[in-house]
């Protein structure tokens, strides 16, 4: 189902648009103090995303249509980070869970047909059990269905008491209410529910406040349910951590952990090779084709996407970037970076933000590269520089060239044409043009354009035409000639040697 958009009620709340079905509530009103932290507990990544994000998935693919996330002034910052595909319910005084689903109801469809409640601090929840307590409560005609799991530690969790009959439930205790054969249930409330629609905005109503905290409980409504005489019915999940909350940073970890192992097992089965998936990160919104290879102590974060055959080698770390087939990235940083297929990087190179690298392109040792677009064929091997340049097909780089591109107030261009060759520690102040099939010596420092076919030279550097070494045969039909000294040769540098 394609999700609605919301519509502005006569409040100025966000609505969604009239349509039957389940709608969702994410409750993300709570600061989450335990994080000890200025940013709320819901905007916490994890695997790169924040952690309501997870939530707020798993809700859209359970109802097919955008949740309905509940926050408060404490945590203003997540409508802020959730631009689209939300709609948002303001919870004005923080009053518990009871009071947040109060103020979600103004913003649910009035011909909603279930209501869904989570938690915004369980980004391990998955749509599958989102689904399977929405058809616990049709397929039981439930006022309420809650999930529910069999504890090995239930500690200070909430208790689900059944009846008699073992399968309708009667009662939610708090820990410190319970009495101790109560306490001796290892059944526990994991804290999601799906609700008749219709009895909810009844009963919501009816709520009183806590005598200890005075805040409004969604527990409380299974009380209400059954004294209505309505059915209470409990949807069972594992104890496998997937609907532990998380309150603290030791629990953030734990669950990035969790996830990580869950985003590294589908990528295996999708053909991905891990040499050692227990240091293997890799983001949630990365994409891998099959045949890639992954070896240890690699990081791919953000956006990144890796075509069919490369090989992403040890301690390389990939961040919003795209990796063409049959590529090697070996111990590099890639930032914001296109590698077109068939290129090697590394080990020790460094492609920054807006860099465009060509096919068949070889960048070694401590190569960097920003903002420039490098053509097919490129050799850039070692200890260089390229800054907001472009380069063109077969050029090669020598050792030490830098483009100075900036002159302390704006970053300038430099052009480089087809088949260059710079000389090793070649500087290029920019803004200034190489072009096709020119040179440079070694150690040249160039200030000014370079025609095509010629030589530039010295410091700063001369432009003369290219000769043949001496040792260069003559073109046919061509008697040998000797070169003539050039008083100017003795303060040029000499063109380099192929850079190897």
């Amino acid at each position: 189902m394609t999700a609605q958009p919301a519509l502005p009620d006569a409040s100025g709340a966000s609505v969604l648009s009239r349509t039957a079905g389940p709608v969702a509530v994410v409750m993300a009103g709570g600061l989450g103090t335990r994080m000890q932290s200025t940013v709320p507990k819901l905007l916490h990544p994890l695997c790169g995303r924040p952690m309501l994000a997870y939530v707020v998935e798993a809700a859209r693919a359970a109802t097919g249509r955008d949740p309905i996330v509940v926050t408060s002034p404490a945590t203003a910052a997540v409508r802020d980070a959730f631009p689209t595909g939300i709609t948002f319910a303001l919870q004005e005084h923080p009053d518990g869970s009871g009071d947040a689903v109060r103020s979600a109801l103004a913003a649910v469809p009035a011909d909603a047909a279930e209501v869904v409640v989570l938690n915004g601090d369980i980004p391990l929840v998955e749509a599958g059990l989102v689904i399977g307590v929405l058809e616990r409560r049709r397929a039981a005609d439930a006022a309420i269905a809650l999930v529910s799991f069999e504890a090995w530690e239930p500690g200070a969790l909430g208790r689900v008491i059944r009846a008699p009959d073992g399968d309708r439930v009667v009662r939610l205790v708090e820990a410190n209410d319970a009495t101790p054969d109560e306490l001796a249930v290892s059944e526990v409330n994991a804290g999601l529910y799906a609700f008749d629609a219709a009895w909810l905005r009844a009963a919501i109503e009816r709520l009183t406040p806590s005598p200890a905290t005075g805040e409004y409980y969604v527990t409380q409504l299974v009380d209400l349910a059954v004294a209505d005489g309505l059915t209470v019915v409990a949807h069972e999940a594992p104890d496998d951590g997937a609907l532990d909350g998380i309150n603290d940073r030791a629990e953030l970890a734990e669950a990035t952990a969790m996830l990580r192992e869950r985003i590294n097992l589908a990528w295996l089965r999708a053909g991905v090779t891990m040499h050692d998936p227990a240091t293997a990160y890799v983001d949630a919104d990365v994409d891998l084709a099959p045949d890639v290879t992954l070896e240890p102590n690699v990081t791919l974060r953000g956006h990144t996407r890796v075509g069919k055959g490369s090989r992403i080698g040890a301690g390389s770390q990939l961040v919003d970037s795209a990796v063409g087939p049959r590529c090697r990235v070996w111990a590099s940083v890639l930032e914001g970076a296109t590698v077109e297929e068939g290129t090697e990087i590394g080990p020790f190179s460094h492609l920054r933000s807006g860099s465009s690298i060509g096919p068949d392109v070889q960048l070694g040792n401590f190569a960097e590269v920003k903002n420039s677009r490098l053509e097919r064929g490129v050799k850039q091997h070692h200890m260089s520089y390229l800054g907001d340049a472009h380069v063109g097909a077969g050029t090669n780089v020598g050792a030490g060239t830098i483009t100075a591109n900036y002159d302390g107030v704006r970053k300038h261009h430099t052009e480089i044409g087809k088949g260059v060759f710079l000389g090793v520690d070649t500087m290029l102040r920019a803004p200034v043009t190489v072009g096709d099939g020119a040179k440079t010596g070694a150690g040249a420092v160039v200030t000014r354009d370079v025609p095509a076919g010629m030589l530039a030279v010295g410091v700063p550097a001369r432009i003369r035409e290219i000769r043949r070494p001496a040792a260069e045969p003559a073109p046919a039909g061509d008697a040998p000639v000797a070169p003539e000294p050039d008083a100017d040769d003795s303060a040029a540098a000499s063109p380099a040697t192929p850079d190897r």
